[in-house]
């Protein structure tokens, strides 16, 4: 990109929300907001929730001076909301008007339930409409390559924010076809795509390998899942557009944080949500600039509010301006998941992204199933890769994953076998929607190293 960076549109939204007179959000000018709110919620959260009235049993119930205090109050975790998630709304079940079930990744563990209000789902729509002020404006034309056919989904909500900036906008669903997908694109002539980053890749591959048409998008904003570099490196030389990342979970509220035109880490909603970087081991907060987990805090949400929600990604703050001016906190994109890492034996690990980076500079290669079982001998990595297009040598990616010195030294040593299959498309596109995982099966399941650290 050239000449100057413009400010992201969240700042001005922003002051605009805590209406500071200044013109801009200074932090301290945020961070009095912030703690007005945080001390509003928590007093609701104690009258109101069961499960918050027992799990703060231990916390006196008075107001914070300072935003830091709220490390005194316990986590919430995602099995405290699979197990207990009606016991922390706080208002009645007719004030809420819509529920999202999420299924967990393991197979013991219950289902989330979210619960919003109406007033909830309103405060969703007015983030998505000043995001996608970053990069659309009026004249372009949006393919939302999500779940949209029901009142309170993602691309419902995000079709209504689009719709208030004059933005037209088509919600499409998940890309389980390629050729109705990339149709759809050329037909309406879509500026701008949002989607899940692997099925956009095989839209952009497909389009590419199997079907080139007259038309392609100039824009691309990719969420729900973490987004490989290598693989916005392919859509902008497929497409020659220009690829946003959005940071956002559904206990969130589906929104959490978008690029600038500077594309150096997530502008975040802090007017709605309050963020900590804390150590996964000691879960004592960490400075900005350091590593850790995300944690997160709803300051407006009235139906199920959320107080120290562990994430399990791991990030950091990073320090200093924005190349866009914005004085907003920005957060760097998702390195790894807190427990998303395997090992390949004494100190040697491997995480799903590093996989990512070197599987998805393969030609074709537009998804990967990774599967890790640990016997009585070596361990052994089974890439399953989906293929559209003419499919790769196995030596190509057999070369690739050579590229990551832990696999490398792990096979030399006779501690790693590496199986290839291939699985090829046409038309179709088969996959799950959701966050991508390495597989494991056996004895060695792995988190952290072997003091606990990540």
């Amino acid at each position: 990109m050239t000449g100057k960076i413009p400010v992201t549109p969240l700042e001005a939204w922003i002051t605009n929300k805590i209406k500071t007179a200044a013109g801009c959000p200074t932090r301290e000018s945020l961070k009095r907001w912030q703690l007005a709110r945080l001390n509003e919620t928590l007093a609701r959260a104690r009258a109101a929730s069961p499960f918050y009235q027992r799990h703060w049993a231990a916390v006196a119930p008075q107001a914070l001076v300072q935003l830091e205090q709220l490390a005194g109050y316990p986590l919430t975790t995602p099995a405290d909301v699979g197990e207990q998630g009606l016991q922390m709304v706080g208002v009645s079940q007719g004030e809420i008007s819509r529920v999202v079930t999420l299924n967990t990744s393991g197979t013991t563990g219950s289902p989330k339930r979210l619960y919003f209000t109406a007033a909830d789902q309103e405060l969703t729509i007015d983030f998505f409409r000043y995001a996608m002020a970053t990069f659309v404006q009026r004249g372009d034309r949006v393919l939302i390559l999500l779940p949209g056919e029901r009142p309170g989904s993602i691309g419902d909500l995000l079709g209504k924010g689009l719709g208030r900036s004059g933005i037209g906008a088509v919600a499409f669903g998940f890309v389980t076809e390629l050729a109705a997908a990339v149709a759809a694109m050329c037909r309406e002539q879509a500026t701008c795509l949002v989607g899940v980053p692997v099925q956009v890749l095989a839209m952009a591959r497909y389009w590419e390998q199997v079907r080139k048409g007259d038309w392609s998008p100039q824009y691309i904003l990719l969420s729900t899942d973490y987004v490989p570099q290598a693989l916005v490196r392919e859509l902008e030389r497929i497409w020659r557009c220009e690829v946003y990342e959005h940071y956002g979970m559904t206990e969130m509220g589906f929104g959490g944080g978008i690029e600038c035109a500077g594309h150096r880490g997530y502008h975040l909603r802090e007017n709605d949500l309050y963020f900590e970087i804390i150590d996964p081991v000691s879960d004592q907060p960490l400075p900005d600039g350091e590593y850790g987990e995300l944690v997160f805090t709803t300051l407006t949400r009235q139906g199920m509010p959320l107080i120290r929600y562990r994430t399990g990604d791991i990030s950091r703050f990073i320090p200093g301006q924005c190349l866009c001016g914005s004085r907003l906190r920005r957060l760097e994109r998702i390195r790894s998941r807190a427990a998303g890492r395997v090992t390949l034996g004494t100190d040697m690990w491997l995480t799903l992204a590093e996989l990512d980076e070197v599987l998805f500079t393969v030609p074709g290669i537009v998804n990967f199933h990774a599967a890790m079982s640990y016997g009585d001998a070596a361990a052994r990595l089974v890439i399953t890769a989906a293929v559209v297009g003419i499919a790769p040598e196995t030596a190509l990616l057999t070369a690739a994953l050579r590229n990551l010195a832990s696999i490398r030294t792990a096979a030399a040593a006779g501690q790693l076998e590496i199986l290839i299959k291939m699985e090829k498309y046409g038309d179709g596109y088969a996959t799950t929607p959701g966050k991508r995982v390495i597989h494991v099966a056996g004895r060695a399941v792995a988190g952290r190293g072997s003091d606990g650290r990540l």
